[in-house]
């Protein structure tokens, strides 16, 4: 598998690589194939579709569930505990409604910030110097749990010096995890040091 491949170059322990199968667009009977065929996680974009698709997990086997789109404010009373992991927490604001959604739920919702590393105006995610602040923002409240961070690098040819940099400015806020990588550019994020790898086109052959 081009997963493990790519971690050993680097001398990696391929399971601290988990893959986040994108199943946006993708139906039940896709995905349980992608399950039966060793997928454990599940990456969606949308809200709505999350919840028609996986309301019911009977049809699969044990799964976890990634909500890795842009989130809404309206949308996070569905989201929080629903999801196991939002990838995309990008504001302050964002934050502390979700950590108020799952105080009332009396639960701790893990979270990752999301960074604009290419500081591109019309990408999601939080600005490279605003970063810190948020950071910390997040850990004054003890009903989210933050596990990391997560960036969609610009549509470059090599966007390498990104994964690097989003590593880099990570350690320095005590961060490891690192959700970065997608079909065309995976491997390279491995060797960057990856811990979540978001791929959809290749697992499903189908737009994300």
């Amino acid at each position: 598998m081009q997963i493990k491949k790519a971690a050993i170059r680097v001398g990696r322990n391929p399971e601290e690589i988990t893959l986040v199968a994108v199943s946006k667009g993708v139906g039940q009977e896709a995905i349980l194939s992608a399950a039966n065929a060793g997928a454990t996680v599940f990456g969606e974009n949308r809200v709505q579709e999350a919840i028609e698709k996986f309301s019911d997990t009977t049809f699969l086997p044990p799964v976890s569930l990634h909500f890795i789109g842009s989130l809404q404010m309206n949308k996070v009373k569905k989201v929080v505990g629903f999801f196991d992991l939002i990838h995309s927490i990008d504001s302050i604001l964002l934050a502390e409604k979700v950590a108020e959604e799952a105080n009332r739920q009396s639960r701790i919702q893990s979270v990752l910030v999301q960074v604009n590393i290419g500081e591109e105006a019309k990408k999601g995610g939080v600005s490279v110097k605003a970063f810190p602040q948020l950071v910390a923002a997040i850990r004054k409240h003890s009903s989210l749990s933050l596990q990391g961070v997560m960036a969609i690098p610009p549509n470059v040819k090599n966007p390498r010096p990104y994964f690097v940099r989003l590593r880099e400015m990570s350690a320095e806020v005590g961060l490891t995890k690192l959700s970065m990588g997608m079909t065309s550019d995976f491997e390279e994020a491995i060797e960057e040091g990856a811990t979540w790898v978001r791929i959809g086109k290749a697992i499903f052959l189908a737009p994300i």
